[in-house]
Formats: C-alpha cells, structure tokens, sequence
C-alpha cells in the first residue's frame, strides 16, 4: 500500500486553499496484473481501425503523477489505438465491465481523427454492486487540420472502487474535440484533463456531470492552453453532492503567446443534497497575450427551498422533487449526447444514486 500525491494545479496557490493536489492513501500499484477480459468493442464504420497491438509510450506534459503514468506506460493490460479515416460519421464504442474475474484494469487509448474526419467514440467503465476494482487509464487524442471528434467517457463503477484518469488532447487548425465525461462513479475518481490547442480556429469543449455519495472523494483537474489565433476552449462542469461526499474543481484557462482573438469560457456548478457534503473550487485563468477574452465562474449551494416547495406542491415527494431538479441542472449536457440508449442509461443512474 502506498500514499500518493496526484494532481497538481499548473500554478500554485495559497496552501489555505488545501486545494493545490490532493493525497490519496492505502493505494495498491499493482505490476502483476493479469489480462482483463471483460471488454467489447463495436466499431460502426468501416473507416475506423481499432489496434489492440498498440505499444507507444505516452509522454505527458501534465498527468496525475509519474508513479501512475509509468504503471500506464509499462504495466496496461489492455491497450487500443483508434484511428479514424472517413469523412462521414463514425462510432467506435468501448466497454469495460468489471467483475471479480476482472477487477484490476490499466488502459492506455490512442485516438487518430484524421484531417476532415467526423467522429464519436464512447469508453464505458461499469461494474457489479460487489467488486471492488481498480482503474487506471490514459486516453490521448489528435484532431488533425479540420477534424471533428466527440469523445465520451462514462464511469458507473460503484463506490467501493478506486478511478483514475487521465486525458490528454491535442488540436491543429480548425479541429474540434468535444469531451462529455460523465463521472458518478469510485469511493475515489481522480481526473486530470489537458487540451493543447495549438491550431488556428481550434475547438476544445469539456462536458462533465459528476455526483458524489456516501464518502466520495471526487478530484478534477482540467487545464486548456491556448496557442492558436482565434482558438476556443469551453469547460462546463455540473454536479451534485450529498451525504458527506467531496469535490475538488480546479479548472485553468491559459492564454499563451501567439493566441490572437481566442476566447476561454469555464463554469462550474455544484448543488449540496446534504449538510455534510463538501465542494472546493479554484476557477484561475492565465495570460500572456493580447486581445483575448476569458471568463471564468463557479457556484455552490442547496437547493432553493422555493423551488423545491413549488415542485413538491405539484404532487412529488421530496425526493423525487431533488431527481427532477439535479436532471433539470444536468439536462443541458445530457441532450447534447446523440445515444439515447446511453442517455436514458445516464438518466437511471442519476436516479439510483441520489435515491
């Protein structure tokens, strides 16, 4: 068992904050693991090549920390690399189930969304009430010159689970990757997310709904460094907290030299279901150039007793009231996934976990 010390904030703060990383205890790095067995792939489009023989190593310019990177680089017991060659939709689904027979998965994914190319790949974590799992993943992706890539990440594990996840993305001109994490999931969910957007006209958005139960801890890290004249990155966060979970955001928008007329939007919002629950959040944009705008905000608080009394007076008891009012906050996110299998999946997992 070891300690470890993830996530560092690109720019430090005052320690006041207790925000600037975060120390995760009793953590296993396992170097044996055995080959996890419990995945499906379904590639819709003939244009899509899903190489399982991939064996490059990931060099990251931010991470969780060497320690969890290296067992990604060294020890991944299942590894992809997608590349997508067409210029009409193409859907790549990967799905990871954990059982006892598969409890341990370390996963490193290449994505290529080749130039003019259209795309959505969907990664599904999931496992049974009983397991206690153990993930540990890197998913890094290219938009070359015009492409445009969704990518949607879903964590269901349960909550005795331990989740940790890295992302790294890189734009050239006029690209565009759209992120939609959906992070309910791990007694402990650490993610640290970083977009290079480097091309001109890029486009780089981040979607995240998380919830947070029991003892959750919930630590996000998400960085967007602009360089490309006329470059966008948009990161908007929603969730909710109850019982004596804790969430940490820290979210930066760093304007670099050479970004002309680009534009930064960050917003995260966290509702408190409960008097124990905890929500820390550090909003920071960075610059050095001219010429750019950037916005920043974040929210936390219960809901609205008004509110809650008008809906409870329409017929809903109060806890279907609190369903209806989190879905109403997260719909937003939700109706901007095409998969309505997937979506109405996301919809009774909010429902299961705020119960």
């Amino acid at each position: 068992m070891t300690n470890l010390l993830l996530n560092e904030t690109p720019v430090r703060t005052s320690k006041n904050f207790n925000i600037n990383n975060i120390s995760v205890g009793n953590i296993e790095i396992s170097n044996k693991l055995k080959e996890f067995n419990n995945v499906s792939v379904s590639e819709l489009g003939s244009k899509v090549v899903v190489d399982n023989n991939y064996n490059e190593k990931f060099e990251l310019k931010y991470g969780l920390n060497d320690e969890l990177t290296k067992q990604v680089n060294d020890d991944a017991n299942y590894k992809a690399n997608i590349v997508i060659d067409s210029k009409t939709n193409q859907d790549v689904k990967v799905d990871f189930k954990f059982d006892k027979n598969n409890n341990e998965l370390v996963d490193a994914i290449n994505i290529v969304a080749n130039e003019g190319t259209k795309s959505t790949v969907v990664i599904k974590y999931d496992s049974d009430d009983k397991t206690e799992a153990y993930h540990n993943g890197i998913i890094k992706a290219v938009g070359k010159s015009q492409a445009s890539l969704n990518v949607i990440v879903v964590n269901f594990l349960n909550n005795k689970s331990t989740n940790f996840m890295t992302i790294e993305n890189s734009l050239e001109d006029d690209a565009k990757i759209y992120y939609y994490i959906i992070d309910f999931g791990g007694k402990t969910s650490i993610t640290n997310y970083y977009s290079n957007i480097k091309g001109k006209n890029a486009d780089s958005k981040l979607n995240t709904l998380y919830i947070g139960t029991d003892e959750q801890l919930i630590d996000l890290n998400y960085i967007g460094e602009l360089y490309g004249e006329k470059s966008n990155v948009n990161i908007e966060v929603q969730g909710a907290l109850k019982d004596k979970a804790r969430k940490h955001f820290k979210g930066t928008i760093d304007f670099k030299k050479g970004c002309k007329k680009a534009t930064g939007d960050e917003n995260e919002n966290c509702i408190l279901l409960s008097d124990t629950a905890k929500s820390l959040a550090l909003p920071m944009l960075l610059c050095s150039e001219e010429d750019v705008e950037g916005n920043h905000s974040t929210s936390s608080g219960k809901i609205a007793e008004k509110e809650l009394f008008y809906i409870m007076s329409r017929g809903f008891e109060k806890k279907e009231a609190l369903k209806l009012m989190v879905r109403a906050k997260f719909n937003k996110i939700i109706d901007e996934i095409k998969d309505e299998d997937l979506k109405a999946e996301i919809i009774e997992q909010i429902d299961k976990r705020i119960d």
